[in-house]
């Protein structure tokens, strides 16, 4: 049996008095709203969890997302959605659930998102729309995202129906990419009435969203769901097909009928440190790492023969979300040490908070104001230990985090087996090089305009991380809104 750190049931017996006190009240004021405490989420044990693959934190019971939405004060300028790259209604959905009026609240998210079960586990709420939050300026912000995943999951148990797309309208698109980006445009333009094509170079759809995210933090049967709704509604999918070697853009828009297309790959090129050793057995890239356990299945040793490389001792180089990924997926891997080198502080780092805090509470190592320089092999040329070198920090950078300064001569030597490099990825230029006319950045990236999407080329759209560099899961889905708009414009016209 899975044990939490408090009884999930006590938990709803909590929730459940908090509403008996609230359905006796004639009227909810604002101080009553602030008066209600934060609801939390039951959340696996460390030590268990460490272990496994099973989700960390579980949905709240509908008594918690009951009450939790009824903490919302229902502001006349609700910033909370200005924080949301995807504007979605959140007074609208909450105002819905306190009322425990589910349907109404899922048919309110989806009038801006279909991937709400996706978004309430990733998004990092704490820096978007409950950094706005207005309750959070005295209290705890409303818990937005979970109430979110909440509603999420209620749709999916209880199968609502698929949402209403515009009669057909005889013209064509093609999305590459099923990442978090394409998802949105797939179902912004086929809810227009659209035909829509998606086309994955893997041999599973999703994108980062399978191969990147860990199952403890975004199980793939979600996933799953969220892009079965888009079939459903009639978009058409197509895996193992490399867009720019299976078939060229251009002659997908000139032979095949495709009046608009999306280009939504994604910048899966990992970046390196260029040091010393770094091309020793035993040194990877976050990316391999993750897409090795997520996509191809080796978290399931005798059921999968993906090879892993077996580690005791784990060092990752990062402080994003990703780097978290590898920390924690490395210890349920069986390492017995995994260590956080982070060349600025705790403060500076972009990972979301409930990820750092999770991973510390497993056990997870952190040395801020550190940084490999030089990693050493043995004589088979593996790797035995990393050369770590300290920091402090000076002045704030262009992102407004203070820049990491070295301190001279501080180094020192850490043991270990295994390096996982979590610092960041580029734009693979293999689609991009392969399309003649499309305009690109000195770093690859697509350059569009800032109010449609679209690129160089007439029809032809992209968004998300080819065009942003590697950013979040939502502020992807912006991008794809956006450029949506655009397509959905486009023949609006024609």
């Amino acid at each position: 049996m899975p044990r939490f750190h408090e009884d999930p049931q006590i938990l709803n017996e909590k929730a459940v008095e908090i509403l008996k006190g609230l359905t006796a009240k004639e009227k909810i004021t604002p101080k009553d709203r602030m008066d209600i405490p934060v609801q939390k989420p039951a959340v696996l044990d460390p030590l268990q969890r460490s272990k496994w693959q099973d989700e960390v934190e579980k949905t709240f019971t509908p008594a918690q997302a009951v009450v939790e939405s009824n903490r919302c004060l229902q502001c006349k300028i609700p910033n909370c959605v200005k924080g949301c790259p995807v504007n979605i209604n959140i007074p609208g959905f909450l105002a819905a659930a306190a009322k425990g009026e589910f349907a109404e609240a899922v048919a309110v998210i989806k009038q801006s998102s279909l991937l709400p079960a996706i978004c309430g586990r990733v998004c990092p709420q704490e820096r978007q729309c409950q950094e706005n939050c207005t309750m959070g300026k005295k209290h705890d912000p409303v818990s937005i995202g979970k109430v979110e995943r909440f509603l999420a999951d209620w749709d999916i148990t209880n199968n609502t129906a698929p949402m209403e797309t515009a009669p057909d309208t005889g013209h064509k698109v093609a999305v590459i990419g099923s990442g978090p980006a394409g998802l949105v445009v797939a179902a912004d333009c086929r809810r227009a009435g659209h035909e829509v094509h998606v086309f994955e170079a893997l041999h599973k759809l999703g994108g980062v969203l399978r191969y990147g995210i860990p199952e403890f933090r975004l199980p793939k049967a979600v996933v799953d769901s969220q892009i079965d709704s888009l079939r459903k509604m009639g978009v058409h999918f197509h895996t193992d097909y490399l867009v720019g070697r299976t078939r060229k853009l251009e002659d997908m828009m000139k032979e095949d009928g495709f009046e608009a297309a999306f280009i939504g790959v994604g910048a899966g090129l990992p970046i390196f440190m260029g040091i010393p050793g770094e091309d020793l057995i035993g040194v990877c890239s976050a990316n391999e790492y993750l897409t090795r356990a997520n996509l191809m299945g080796c978290i399931y040793p005798g059921i999968n023969d993906t090879p892993m490389y077996r580690s005791k001792k784990v060092v990752v180089l990062g402080g994003g979300n990703v780097a978290m990924d590898s920390c924690r997926m490395a210890k349920r891997l069986g390492a017995e040490e995994v260590t956080v080198l982070y060349r600025r502080s705790r403060n500076e780092m972009p990972a979301r908070r409930e990820e750092v805090q999770h991973a510390f509470e497993e056990g997870i190592h952190f040395c801020f104001l550190q940084n490999a320089c030089e990693v050493h092999g043995d004589d088979k040329g593996r790797v035995k230990s990393v050369t770590v070198q300290r920091y402090e920090l000076g002045e704030p950078d262009q992102s407004g985090r203070r820049s990491p300064v070295k301190i001279e001569g501080d180094t020192y030597e850490l043991e270990c087996d295994t390096i996982i490099v979590a610092i960041g990825n580029k734009s693979n230029p293999l689609l991009t090089g392969a399309t003649p006319g499309l305009d690109v950045n000195k770093k690859g990236n697509i350059i569009v305009n800032e109010e449609t999407g679209e690129t160089s080329i007439p029809g032809v759209f992209a968004g998300g991380d080819i065009v942003l560099g590697a950013a979040t899961v939502i502020l992807a889905m912006g991008e794809g809104r956006r450029a949506a708009r655009g397509i959905n414009e486009l023949l609006a016209k024609k």
